[in-house]
């Protein structure tokens, strides 16, 4: 059994998704009301003769990118509550401590509500360490079993992000077809009508290339924000291996309970 998180320390993704949602929506409703002309036909598409308002590519693509938002938010937490784990002294820290069998069971004991199948990266690890050291008393053995742990576990913080990088994918993916849609419906237009509406016709290519232009943009900024927060995630991973290996691994004494170490 695990300890229920608030919000703030460990947020629930899905809950996290539908919230993100919802904020584009209202996003989008306030930018309605708030902008007109321009503006409006750059960052909505509002007034748009190929699209209902308010179902255009540019509202579709906030929707995603208030979606990658949020799913970076989680991930944003998660690493900062793996990170928390390292102030919590689970392990003796100081220069003389040694570990003996009979040590490992209260610390093993502290740990176990602290972790999960998906959060607990710390907690995890040492629980996983200490019932291996329990049961084969040997230290190369154990170090073994935290290296196979950290690569799964490393594996999996990068497959947390594949949501994330199809939206970055997704977003320009949406704004290319805005834009070719605009090219498209311009030469239809002109295609079919008797006289060539210039005006008309450079107000519907504007659309198309105002649609990848925003779609790059926000593009580019989830592409940030993934590499800042997958940095953090990472780095909590490693520093995770770093403490188990020198206060846990390194403390190891798997010599006779009754002899005691040098």
């Amino acid at each position: 059994m695990t300890p229920r998180h608030s919000f703030w320390a460990l947020p629930d993704r899905w809950l996290v998704m539908g919230l993100s949602a919802g904020l584009s929506l209202v996003f989008i409703a306030i930018l309605s009301v708030t902008l007109d002309g321009r503006a409006a036909r750059l960052i909505l598409d509002k007034g748009s003769d190929h699209f209902p308002y308010p179902f255009t590519i540019q509202n579709l693509m906030h929707l995603f990118f208030f979606v990658g938002l949020g799913e970076l938010f989680v991930r944003w937490r998660s690493a900062v509550h793996e990170l928390g784990f390292l102030g919590r002294r689970l392990l003796p820290e100081d220069d003389v401590t040694v570990l003996q069998a009979r040590d490992l069971s209260p610390i093993r004991k502290r740990v176990a509500r602290e972790f999960d199948a998906d959060n607990g990266f710390l907690p995890g690890l040492i629980d996983l360490s200490i019932l291996q050291f329990q049961a084969s008393r040997s230290v190369d053995q154990t170090v073994a079993v935290m290296n196979s742990s950290l690569e799964l576990i490393a594996h999996r913080v990068d497959l947390r992000y594949g949501t994330v990088r199809f939206i970055a994918w997704l977003v320009p993916t949406l704004g290319f077809i805005g834009t070719v849609f605009g090219l498209g419906a311009s030469l239809y237009d002109a295609g079919k009508a008797t006289t060539l509406d210039v005006q008309k016709t450079a107000m519907t290519l504007g659309v198309g290339f105002d649609c990848t232009m925003v779609a790059l943009i926000q593009s580019a900024v989830l592409v940030f924000l993934l590499h800042l927060v997958q940095e953090k995630e990472e780095l909590a991973v490693n520093q995770v291996g770093t403490y188990a290996l020198r206060n846990l691994i390194n403390r190891l004494y798997a010599g006779s309970p009754s002899t005691p170490p040098a």
